[in-house]
């Protein structure tokens, strides 16, 4: 398995249980790292930059912070893993609080080994999808703080579809010099055209 192997991360203080979901995800090729509490898991986790897609299945029921108080902290934090808890204690109120919170599925044990892996598969493909989306817009962020506050004040005015002498006159300055910033704000931005640019700053809103 390599560093971009999906990782499916295991919360569950049932030895048993961790080692037979481990051993089921191993048989289709992913990656498995298990826990026997939230302590020990958060002590693990890495910052989000370092996480690949994947997933994170919660017991309910464990020693010190149960799954669905886990799930309550990660979901403060913006972890970006779909959380699927599985539990042998649930009942309705149990579960609409989890999905409520933001759970991608809750399942009760004893499962059907297909139906954990098909919803595992599935929520890696949110997962990634999630994951490309804020890489994208971090990038966008770290390409608009390169921008001085005149850069910036020259892009309101071309995204407002103002034209040049427009915003040199705005900003008393002259036309030459909005150019020059139009250009220096394309060279920053990494932006091929206007039309780029703008769909670049609309996916990061």
């Amino acid at each position: 398995m390599t560093s971009t192997t999906p990782l499916i991360l295991i919360v569950d203080d049932d030895e048993a249980m961790r080692n037979s979901m481990a051993f089921l995800f191993a048989s289709i090729g992913l990656a498995a790292q298990s826990f026997p509490d939230a302590a020990s898991f958060l002590a693990a986790l890495p910052p989000e930059n370092q996480l690949r897609p994947g997933a994170l299945i919660l017991d309910v029921r464990m020693p010190g912070m149960s799954g669905l108080e886990l799930q309550r902290l990660l979901n403060e934090r913006g972890f970006p893993l779909p959380i699927l808890i599985v539990t042998g204690h649930g009942d309705v109120p149990m579960a609409v609080q989890a999905l409520k919170a933001g759970a991608y599925d809750f399942i009760e044990k004893p499962f059907k080994e297909q139906y954990l892996l098909d919803m595992v598969g599935s929520a890696i493909h949110v997962c990634a999808d999630t994951m490309a989306r804020r890489h994208r817009e971090r990038s966008i962020a770290d390409r608009l703080a390169r921008l001085s506050r005149r850069e910036r004040e020259v892009l309101e005015g071309v995204l407002a579809g103002k034209l040049n002498k427009v915003i040199a006159y705005e900003l008393e300055l002259s036309v030459k010099t909005v150019e020059a910033y139009r250009a220096s704000i394309m060279l920053k931005m990494e932006a091929g055209s206007l039309a780029e640019l703008a769909r670049m700053l609309a996916k990061a809103e």
